[in-house]
């Protein structure tokens, strides 16, 4: 394992160690969906509406635009809310999805 547990897998990729990354910055993409940066430099999108269970995340459910109020905590290395909430950055990293720029769709031919 090298700096911040980066290792290289059997395809000769470099991978992280989920529970070495932090969260340096949240954005809300749409409902529920944020895209999470990560201290890796590595962005990723994760889907939170059927992740988030219990009395903690209820308020957030219920009221979208406190939802939107998720900040990324330098202190901690992850995301939270107002209301005390929060997620920890090694299962935000495992859960999301690498996020994919949108590609330019080849140009329509007349015909």
């Amino acid at each position: 394992m090298g700096a911040r547990g980066v290792s290289t897998n059997e395809t000769g990729e470099d991978t992280v160690a989920a529970d070495l990354v932090t969260v340096t910055h949240v954005r809300v993409l749409g409902r529920y969906i944020l895209e999470l940066t990560f201290d890796t430099g590595e962005v990723k999108v994760l889907d939170m509406e059927p992740l988030m269970r219990g009395p903690v995340f209820q308020p957030l459910l219920s009221d979208y635009s406190s939802f939107c109020q998720v900040t990324a905590d330098p202190e901690s290395g992850t995301i939270g809310w107002p209301n005390g909430a929060d997620w920890a950055p090694d299962e935000l990293y495992t859960k999301s999805k690498d996020a994919v720029p949108a590609r330019s769709r080849p140009p329509r031919s007349r015909g």
